[in-house]
């Protein structure tokens, strides 16, 4: 028998893919969660702020419906180490600024396309994050 968390994990990736491409053939643009929010951040996105909203809201709402009506949260690995959950989410943020995308424009919209930068960002990436938990791992024995 499959454990459930790939069943899970399988269906999450399903749907960004799908979504990935409904997004891609239904405004012709790449959906990248990091170029959607930051245009709402920066103000560069406003001719098309109620796309980026209805994007960003759904982000937070699907979560919510999966959480009401499977009754339960997802257990996590996260770390108690609230500092450690900061920084990490603001070296994300810096980095899909620096990489002019982040896992869901690059990963999954750019390999699917066979975009050589896709596939590039995405191998340096993910490279970049295993080596950051190796050190981190080194530095405080674990997280």
């Amino acid at each position: 028998m499959i454990e459930m968390d790939w069943i899970w994990g399988l269906i999450g990736g399903l749907t960004i893919g799908c979504g990935g491409a409904v997004y891609l053939l239904g405004n012709g643009r790449i959906m990248g969660a990091s170029g959607i929010i930051g245009g709402l951040v920066d103000g560069s996105g406003r001719h098309e702020w109620a796309d980026r909203m209805a994007f960003l809201a759904a982000l937070i709402i699907a979560p919510a419906l999966v959480v009401y009506f499977s009754g339960s949260i997802a257990q996590t690995n996260l770390t108690g180490n609230i500092v450690m959950v900061v920084l990490a989410g603001l070296l994300v943020g810096l980095g899909t600024r620096i990489g002019n995308g982040c896992t869901s424009g690059h990963g999954v919209c750019g390999i699917s396309r066979l975009s050589p930068r896709g596939i590039v960002a995405t191998l340096v990436y993910i490279a970049a994050g295993a080596l950051i938990v190796v050190a981190l791992r080194a530095m405080f024995g674990g997280l």
